[in-house]
């Protein structure tokens, strides 16, 4: 079994010493994606919606690298720190994704990586 990394450029979690994702035997396993833009700034601060839009975005964008996108996604973990917007993520899951919608984990954290951040989505998808 052979893992390969997925390559971004410009990688925005380079400095945080973490990894995109991994592909292995078809399957891309994705480290947490934030909003945090291509050059690593912040998205969205104080912003729900604006901060969700960046997330999925970045979801994409890794997908996309790794041979595959949202449509093949088959779990996702999204971290809330605030579980008042469990509806606006069912409404979400909707836009970006499509039926048959991706196994899913909804949790509500104290705080995630950076004190601005409101949501955070990893993933687990097949491709190619």
């Amino acid at each position: 079994m052979r893992a390969t990394p997925i390559e971004l450029t410009p990688d925005p979690l380079a400095t945080f010493r973490i990894s995109p994702g991994f592909k292995v035997n078809g399957l891309l396993f994705l480290s947490g994606h934030a909003a945090i833009s291509e050059t690593g700034e912040l998205i969205g601060i104080g912003d729900f919606d604006l901060q969700a839009e960046a997330t999925f975005q970045s979801l994409q964008r890794t997908l996309h690298a790794g041979g595959s996108d949202l449509s093949r996604v088959v779990k996702v973990t999204i971290y809330l720190t605030d579980m008042g917007y469990f509806d606006r993520i069912v409404a979400l899951r909707e836009q970006w994704f499509s039926a048959p919608y991706p196994a899913d984990t909804i949790v509500e954290v104290k705080a995630l990586a950076l004190p601005e951040l409101m949501i955070e989505i990893e993933a687990i998808a097949t491709a190619d």
